[in-house]
């Protein structure tokens, strides 16, 4: 071999390795890019946009599920929003059950788990279903499935006694759904509503009042900081949350009231009343436990005529920490459109 050919030979390899490897890199840089873009999408679209579960019912009550995205109009503050997403009342939800294994529940735990059962069967195929049991301890027995013999078996082993964690176990039920993506969300959790810690609380605010009223008016429910994590979670997500209080946390049931009792009984109601309104969701007080079974069917039934709307406020959104009401309505005026009302942007 000549010299001079000595030298091609690693130049011509050089030169080879460079063609190969220009493509690879222009192909990753692309892929950088496309990332970043979005990577910048998402963060955008995570940050502003509002997700609000819509029903809708005609003059008589009864749920209306054949309407299209050109049949609402959202407005925020007064403003009509552009509506960038929408899915109708057959698509299918994330859900997570929450089951109340705490003391005040013992008595009547196979009536508890029969209702959770039929309200399996109420649901759709495609609905992804999770079950959370709390008591002093918040324990997953199962992750989001469409398997409802999984499911069922893990509403079957839900046990427990103790104190009762509701809130901590509403904000773990937050942190799964938040894994699910841009699926529709709720929670339906059985409950009286009395979480240990707030009642803690909620009586060292009404320690000195001496009439139901003054009890009342010293325990600010809706002030409670455990109350408005909640609501701000399920706000950035668009969760509806269903409470179905039992019969055990009524105030009027008390045996032997007092002031201070009944401000904590009154307190966590009011609590759970505003779970549902802030989310659009409905509280169904159960009266008897016999009617439990036919009040799960009927949330199922819910949320089978619930739409999806969603929107990016106009100009963008600053986490202002401020209220903004929002409105929908429907092209028919004899029909009644039902949403959560509003949300702060935090």
């Amino acid at each position: 071999m000549k010299h001079s050919d000595s030298l091609k030979t690693p130049l011509r390899c050089r030169f080879l390795f460079a063609a190969f490897l220009f493509p690879l890199l222009l192909i990753a840089g692309s892929a950088l890019v496309v990332q970043a873009q979005d990577a910048d999408e998402v963060v955008r679209t995570d940050v502003s946009l509002v997700q609000l579960n819509v029903g809708v019912v005609d003059q008589r009550g009864r749920a209306v599920t054949s309407l299209s995205r050109n049949d609402f109009t959202v407005y925020e503050d007064g403003v009509k929003q552009p509506i960038l997403h929408f899915e109708p009342t057959d698509a299918p939800f994330s859900l997570v059950l929450l089951l109340d294994m705490s003391g005040s529940t013992v008595t009547f735990r196979q009536q508890l788990k029969q209702a959770a059962w039929r309200f399996l069967d109420a649901l759709a195929p495609e609905d992804r279903v999770a079950v959370i049991q709390f008591n002093a301890k918040v324990k997953n027995l199962t992750g989001f499935s469409t398997d409802r013999k999984k499911t069922a078996y893990a509403i079957q082993i839900a046990d427990g006694a103790g104190e009762t964690h509701l809130y901590d176990a509403l904000k773990q039920a937050l942190g799964e759904l938040d894994k699910e993506g841009k699926r529709r969300k709720a929670i339906v959790v059985l409950t009286d509503g009395l979480d240990t810690q707030l009642r803690n609380s909620d009586r060292a605010s009404g320690a000195k009042a001496q009439t139901n009223e003054e009890a009342i008016a010293a325990i600010d429910a809706k002030g409670s900081s455990a109350l408005n994590t909640i609501l701000s979670a399920a706000d950035r997500q668009g969760v509806t949350i269903y409470p179905l209080a039992l019969p055990s946390g009524d105030a009027t049931r008390l045996p032997l009231p007092d002031p201070v009792i009944t401000g904590i009984y009154t307190a966590a109601r009011v609590r759970l009343q505003a779970l549902a309104d802030r989310t659009g969701g409905r509280l169904n007080e159960i009266q008897r436990l016999d009617q439990m079974a036919r009040l799960y069917a009927e949330v199922a039934a819910d949320l089978r005529s619930l739409y999806t709307v969603a929107y990016q406020p106009s100009g963008g959104r600053a986490r202002d920490g401020k209220w903004h009401e929002i409105q929908i309505e429907v092209a028919q005026p004899q029909l009644i459109a039902r949403t959560r009302p509003g949300y702060f942007a935090r």
